[in-house]
């Protein structure tokens, strides 16, 4: 019974620490864990974090990672990095600093520039998209319509794939065209299989017209290639661009 009755005292001690903790010993013993007070403290621990900069809302992320894009650097962090610490107030999110730092570290240590990081995951979405529609336009219409009844025996069938040697031989010209027009300057490859035009918005209009449309050409055809190639090999031929006398040097 003593043992039964010390614990009972303890349970309220902890209780008691609880309230002054949340803020709410000031209410009746009954309301002082009620969800709408306990809510109404968790904001207040809010607010006072946000008011000691141990939270940072949407707008300052860019502050503590370098190089990320300003409008949706928090929304990509979520989405595509698992970052789970912070929350929502409002409309707008907050995430921890501390966490935010360590990820800004953590990529400097991999040699990823942030932006062009989401530069290169929605461009490689959208590429993904554009062979997508293209594909669901050969499912035929799905809208409602009415068809001539004497319509029919009217197909098609797809034309045999070319062979991974042509699309092997087309890669291999690209290369060369690459490295005759000096594309490196312009042009990032990454994971030696994916193309993508080099841009920065204040030198821009000093580049060559020719020059830029040349580039964003080569791009489109390069990772058209690779893309075909991977449908019938299962495989991306892989691009290092370095010439193999400049590779031997090395």
């Amino acid at each position: 019974m003593r043992m039964q009755n010390k614990i009972l005292q303890e349970l309220d001690e902890i209780k008691c620490l609880l309230a002054k903790l949340t803020g709410t010993a000031d209410l009746n013993y009954t309301e002082r864990f009620s969800i709408e007070a306990l809510d109404k403290a968790a904001k207040e621990f809010q607010a006072m974090n946000i008011a000691r900069k141990e939270w940072i809302d949407e707008h300052s992320v860019g502050k503590f990672l370098k190089n990320a894009p300003y409008n949706y650097a928090g929304k990509f962090i979520r989405e595509n990095f698992g970052f789970i610490n912070y929350f929502k107030r409002g409309r707008t999110h907050y995430y921890y600093k501390k966490d935010l730092i360590e990820l800004s570290n953590e990529l400097i240590s991999r040699n990823v520039n942030l932006k062009r990081y989401c530069e290169l995951f929605e461009d490689k979405a959208k590429f993904q998209k554009c062979v997508n529609d293209t594909a669901s336009n050969t499912k035929g219409n799905k809208k409602k319509f009415k068809l001539p009844s004497g319509l029919k025996n009217i197909n098609t069938s797809p034309p045999p794939p070319p062979s991974a040697e042509v699309i092997r031989e087309d890669l291999k010209a690209l290369k060369e065209e690459f490295f005759q027009f000096k594309l490196a300057d312009y042009i990032d490859i990454y994971k030696n299989n994916y193309a993508m035009f080099k841009f920065q918005y204040q030198f821009d209009k000093y580049i060559k017209p020719e020059l830029k449309r040349r580039s964003h050409k080569w791009c489109e055809n390069f990772n058209y290639a690779n893309h075909a190639l991977e449908l019938i090999t299962k495989k991306r031929e892989k691009f290092i661009p370095v010439k193999d006398d400049d590779m031997i040097q090395l």
